[in-house]
């Protein structure tokens, strides 16, 4: 007999042994999260002693309290995995690291950056004696009405993809010490595509679509090793994704394989009963949730009862209760939880240098500059006044974005709004600054406006930092206007009356509709929500000490009306134009301006005719920067399908990379593309390499290719 204890066994050998063991009882509870935050201490630790799998929302102390009596206070000494929503850094510390939020962080196009930022996120997490972080999110926000676009990398899959893998790896890092968490992508699955824009709503795609746009980011989670996988609230082609047998138990666990658990999003076992009414009690919510391939079940306390009821009554399979328990047996055993139930980083490391070096490098990625008429950067021999103004110029709340948890306010760590950032640079250089708020993000009424005037007039350049605010972003926010919300525009407008240029610098949760700003505005630049150190690398861009190297992850609309206006979009027989507005969008994806200038040339691919057994094909181009500054430039490679047996998109993402080059320098980049894929699911599902040609186009961005070469499966 195997004894789970001896970590001489595989993590498979040692949870069956385990598994072998234990009781109806043990088993349900290990199935169950629940959050702290809305317990007595006292209700806690009896759960604990019940043997429940996780806790949320619960550091330091209070943890190691509960998993103490976890590990003393139970018959199998099972040890309890902690989890909190680190989305975009441990922001419910007041003292960690914030970066920006994940749209903002896809403007750098930086791998690398992405798996930094998780080794320092999961650093910080575990130690507060966590263990798991509800991140990152995988899914596709191509409805930018939508409230929770800012937590997502933007609208195209293959960069989603490679980004979250990145972030699931710095967070795991094959939990080879005590620094490393487990990642949970979500939320499976096409959650963003909920009819209108509505949160949680039904996404109506069929299954086809599924496979060739959202799962591919899963699929990439999945390979490079998530431990697990959250469900969307929402509802696919009217049946609920946490009863949706077919995508969760057919599709996700046994045809993508994943090696880990699945989790509901909270209470979603609940909303079965309660909101989408597909059942009338907790026993038949429980069971189908179980059915469908549900591991765990946020947040619902009455699931412990009702599936013992199940299994007393012999109205559940068994055989899903022991595969649900056996892979979060198997996950703490890989953790080496078991072994090392206390261990953790020592707490100096939380926000130390060292990881607010790393936030303020992308950081400075993750801002991309939209016009630029050569004010910008700014000319510190002649501008001697400037002249901040804007609701959003001295809101770290808003800079911060939605998952701060009020970190903002109360960071117990110096973060640098834009106007601090700017004042400080300023100062270098003997630049006067002065602040004027102007006006409120929602709130009528344009009493500061003259005040705003005043400084305007006084001043050699104005920087207006306007966008939007939390209020605005995040779950139940979604929003049928995308504009400059409140009287923003209106003060803009009586800024441009000054004749003074104006830099236009956006702190926003989403892409917003800014065609009267992209007209009048000398310079824009998009920060989205930058985090802690935002306001420094806001300024350094703006005074040229560090040259905008970001671009963008989602397209830009011209009108809420146009939504959704993604790029990879299937043609139409009458075009994608509106009678009344320009065609495309305002700024399309993967655009985004530098100080300097590059030219690409010299196309060139290792085979012009493959076949699926070539297994992938390289492509190469060189890159001259043709300014005067140094500068990065991200690359991007896009195919197109010229003809298939189903529609395929007029361009699609396969290869993006950073090249860094001197003023003068010539660079040869090389992509990698994998036959993969270049496939195309059928219209009976199966995926397959159609033979036919595919243009290959590389440049620096969807709109701007002007590389193309031709080759064919044969």
């Amino acid at each position: 007999m195997i004894d789970y204890k001896d970590p001489k066994y595989t993590s498979t050998e040692r949870a069956n042994a385990l598994l072998s063991l234990m009781t109806n009882e043990e088993k349900v509870g290990q199935m169950m999260p629940l959050a702290y935050k809305f317990m007595t201490r006292e209700e806690a630790l009896e759960w604990a002693k019940k043997g429940l799998g996780s806790y949320l929302h619960v550091l330091g102390d209070n943890a190691d309290e509960l998993q103490r009596t976890a590990i003393n206070e139970t018959r199998l000494g099972i040890p309890i995995i902690f989890g909190i929503d680190c989305i975009h850094g441990h922001a419910l510390n007041e003292y960690a690291t914030v970066f920006p939020t994940q749209l903002t962080m896809a403007q750098s196009f930086d791998r690398e950056a992405m798996r930094k930022c998780g080794r320092v996120s999961a650093t910080e997490v575990r130690c507060d004696s966590l263990h798991w972080t509800f991140s990152p999110v995988f899914c596709i926000g191509r409805d930018t009405r939508w409230g929770r676009i800012n937590e997502t990398f933007g609208e195209d899959p293959y960069l989603i993809g490679e980004l979250g893998a990145a972030i699931v790896d710095g967070y795991q890092n094959n939990f080879v010490d005590n620094s490393c968490i487990m990642a949970c992508a979500k939320h499976y699955i096409a959650y963003g595509e909920s009819v209108g824009g509505r949160d949680a709503y039904d996404s109506m795609v069929s299954e086809r679509m599924i496979r060739e746009t959202f799962l591919p980011p899963f699929q990439k989670a999945a390979k490079a090793g998530c431990k697990t996988y959250m469900t969307g609230y929402q509802s696919v082609d009217g049946v609920p994704m946490n009863s949706n047998r077919r995508l969760l138990r057919e599709v996700l666990k046994e045809e993508v394989g994943v090696d880990g658990f699945v989790i509901t999003d909270w209470a979603n076992v609940r909303s079965l009963i309660e909101n989408q009414k597909v059942c009338d009690n907790f026993e038949d919510a429980s069971r189908v949730s179980i059915d469908a391939g549900n591991d765990m079940i946020m947040q619902t306390e009455e699931f412990y009862d009702a599936t013992l009821k199940l299994i007393e009554n012999g109205q559940v399979d068994m055989k899903h209760i022991d595969d649900s328990v056996f892979r979060i047996l198997k996950a703490k055993f890989d953790m080496g939880l078991f072994e090392h139930p206390f261990d953790k980083p020592d707490r100096s490391k939380i926000c130390c240098d060292e990881h607010v070096a790393v936030d303020l490098e992308v950081t400075r990625e993750s801002m991309t500059l939209l016009k630029n008429d050569g004010v910008l950067p700014i000319n510190t021999k002649k501008i001697r006044k400037i002249a901040v103004i804007g609701p959003n110029a001295d809101d770290l709340e808003a800079q911060y974005g939605d998952w701060s948890c009020g970190a903002a306010n109360g960071h117990r760590k110096p973060a640098t709004s834009m106007l601090k950032g700017i004042k400080k640079r300023a100062k270098k250089v003997g630049i006067e600054v002065i602040y004027k708020k102007g006006c409120d993000i929602e709130k009528p009424g344009k009493r500061g406006f003259d005040a705003a005037i005043k400084a305007a007039k006084e001043s050699d350049l104005i920087i207006a930092v306007m966008g939007d605010y939390i209020e605005l972003n995040g779950e139940y926010k979604s929003r049928a206007t995308l504009d400059l919300p409140g009287e923003q525009t209106a003060l803009l407008m009586e800024l441009k009356k000054t004749k003074k240029p104006i830099v236009l610098v956006m702190v926003n949760g989403k892409p917003l509709c800014i065609n009267w700003e992209a007209e009048n505005m000398n310079a824009i630049l998009e920060t989205f929500n930058s985090g802690m150190v935002g306001g420094t690398a806001a300024a350094e861009i703006l005074f040229g000490d560090v040259n905008p190297s970001g671009k963008l992850p989602i397209s830009f609309p011209r009108t809420a009306g146009q939504v959704p206006v993604h790029y990879n979009y299937l043609p139409g027989w009458h075009g994608g134009k509106y009678k009344d507005i320009e065609e495309g969008p305002l700024y399309p994806f993967g655009f985004g301006l530098s100080y300097t200038t590059f030219e690409y040339s010299d196309l060139s691919v290792s085979k012009t005719e493959f076949t699926e057994a070539d297994g992938e094909i390289i492509v190469t181009a060189k890159i001259k920067n043709t300014g005067k500054v140094k500068g990065t430039e991200i690359a991007q490679m896009y195919i197109h399908d010229v003809v298939g047996t189903v529609m395929r998109p007029v361009l699609e993402l396969k290869g993006f990379e950073r090249v860094d080059l001197d003023a003068g320098e010539e660079k040869t980049v090389s992509f990698t593309l994998p036959i993969e894929e270049l496939k195309v699911v059928e219209q009976n599902l199966e995926k397959a390499l159609e033979k036919g040609d595919f243009e290959i186009m590389v440049g620096g961005s969807s709109v701007d290719l002007p590389l193309m070469t031709t080759i064919k499966a044969v």
